[in-house]
């Protein structure tokens, strides 16, 4: 040491050692956070029961509805769990499966660290395997014509066949298909079919569930605010708002200052005289039906009620614009601006019904409407609950379809498929990297080997021989060969029409894969809290510490 400055000696051992151990840890995490789920794939799925904080049961055996209820610590296994909730809100499909792969793929990767293998060439490997598998995947997808309504029903059912509710047969298939197509908007110059904002979910208990529908129009769960006002009204002038239909306080602090006992009258008739004018405004445009955002007072509803005018109030922003999508109305923010195009005309019938309890405004019978209500009836709300989320996913793969009209054979055809091709390019790539592009395609095989796991069959010599077939060149009809998740068997995927589509396959290959090589990089995790509960004052708390410890060293 010379003078003053520290001279600090790094173990290089010790440091690979510490990011070896990082790396295995968050191996280890990956692989704990998809045996989890991996029992709910295939038809022959186990539901898992969760129980929330303020002790509600959910039932389901849906990916991102469970992962979403579990409580980690590890940042990596947070992170695995972040795959399942993108892959949702991209594609709305394919939860479990991308959970599923990205534990297999961080599984094949445990040996390399052990042969001191660099994580960046691994890394190189997966991503030049995903690379290939992508081009592969357009190559076997196969076109499908968007306008065969019984062809896309097949697409949809086949999809619905691992989920709970597959045993009504063509329910759930029919009302997602009639759901996406009112959404979707073929004028537009870009893709238009957005299901979260537009196709709007009501869950009434009770009923059969054959009462199930799919509405051309808007059903909200709400009454008219005056009992005279009109319940029934054919070929309704509806009028949308955003702005309160009751005398407008200030926004400060506002003083008013009483001499004489007739001054409060007079401020009382100002009020009135606001309230007139604004309803005023509103009958001008001859409507019959009034829907506000924000609150209506009993003297606004007086004067609209004498116009023969229907109120409702206190809307959400996403059914006001829901309304406005399927009857043709304009939301206006003040009352005075309101005009003749403002008002919406499509609107065939209003009507306000009572089912149970609770009352219900249906705006349906549409001139071609954009937005739509689905009404779900049922014996109990853990049915509902379940029956919205497979059609949540019915109705993302129908979108997937208009979007991308290309489909892969299901049962896990595609990834024995892409598994084979990965194998045979192998002889292609040079060097440590042949390693992990191998491992790559070795891990595809997870998806018909739990499958097979799931169903109780006999997983080795089913997995062997359906490897057998896929690497046979000769045989043309290996593309469909994929396993049956009822019977464990192998068969043609065409003839018992189990399709996936080809943008979930796709983003199922890119979360995985991506979200892997992110993790394998990994070789260290920091963590502020520990600097955070001594009671550090930031950087000048640090230097002090620093300090301390360089003064140790010297003094040794």
């Amino acid at each position: 040491m010379q003078g003053n400055v520290p001279i600090i000696v790094l173990d290089v051992k010790a440091v690979r050692e510490t990011g070896r151990s990082a790396q295995l840890s968050n191996i280890q995490a990956g692989k704990a956070v998809a045996n989890i789920i991996r029992s709910t794939l295939g038809p022959k799925a186990m539901l898992k029961m969760m129980l929330d904080p303020i002790g509600g049961i959910c039932m389901t055996n849906d990916g991102n509805a469970i992962l979403r209820e579990i409580d980690v610590a590890h940042p990596a296994a947070k992170s695995m769990i972040e795959l399942s909730r993108a892959q949702d809100e991209e594609v709305g499909d394919g939860t479990t499966s991308v959970i599923i792969l990205a534990g297999e793929m961080l599984n094949v990767s445990y040996d390399f660290f052990s042969k001191e293998i660099h994580p960046s060439v691994v890394v190189a490997g997966f991503y030049k395997a995903l690379e290939d598998a992508m081009n592969y995947a357009d190559q076997i997808a196969t076109p499908v014509n968007i306008e065969n309504e019984s062809e896309i029903n097949d697409i949809i059912k086949s999809c619905l066949s691992t989920k709970f509710a597959s045993k009504w047969d063509n329910l759930i298939s029919d009302l997602a298909l009639k759901a996406v197509k009112i959404v979707y908007n073929k004028e537009s110059n870009v893709f238009d079919c957005d299901i979260k904002k537009y196709a709007k979910v009501e869950k009434i208990p009770g009923g059969e569930l054959k009462e199930c529908e799919v509405l051309d129009g808007v059903v909200l769960n709400k009454d008219v605010i005056h009992p005279q006002m009109r319940r029934k009204i054919e070929n309704p002038r509806i009028v949308l708002l955003d702005s309160t239909l009751e005398y407008k306080k200030g926004e400060s602090q506002t003083d008013m200052e009483f001499t004489k006992e007739t001054d409060f009258t007079a401020a009382l008739e100002q009020e009135k005289k606001e309230v007139k004018k604004i309803c005023d405004y509103i009958i001008k445009v001859k409507p019959d039906v009034v829907i506000t955002e924000k609150g209506a007072s009993d003297l606004a509803a007086y004067y609209l009620q004498k116009a023969n005018i229907s109120v409702i109030r206190r809307l959400r922003k996403t059914d006001n614009n829901r309304v406005a999508k399927a009857t043709g109305a304009t939301i206006v923010n003040r009352p005075e601006e309101l005009t003749e195009n403002d008002v919406g005309k499509n609107c065939g019938l209003f009507e306000i019904r009572k089912i149970g309890d609770e009352y219900y405004a249906y705006f349906i019978k549409c001139k071609n409407p954009k937005a739509c209500s689905i009404i779900l009836r049922g014996a109990s709300k853990d049915v509902l609950h379940e029956m919205q989320r497979n059609l949540d996913d019915a109705m993302c793969v129908a979108r997937n379809i208009f979007r991308e009209p290309k489909l892969v054979p299901g049962g896990g055809a595609f990834e024995m498929e892409i598994s084979a091709r990965l194998m045979e390019n192998s002889k292609n790539v040079e060097g440590l990297m042949q390693l992990s592009y191998k491992a790559a395609a070795k891990a595809l095989e997870v998806i018909p080997r739990t499958l097979l796991e799931n169903c109780g069959a006999d997983v080795v010599r089913t997995i062997t021989d359906l490897r057998a077939k896929h690497y046979d060149q000769n045989n043309k009809d290996r593309i469909n060969l994929g396993v049956d998740g009822n019977k464990g068997v192998i068969c043609d995927m065409k003839e018992l029409k189990i399709f996936d589509t080809l943008a979930v396959k796709k983003q199922t290959l890119k979360t995985s894969i991506e979200s892997t090589c992110m993790i394998l990089r990994i070789d260290d995790i920091v963590s502020g809290i520990t600097k955070k509960e001594k009671g550090g004052n930031g950087p000048q708390k640090a230097d002090e510490e620093d300090q301390e410890t360089f003064g140790d060293q010297r003094d040794g």
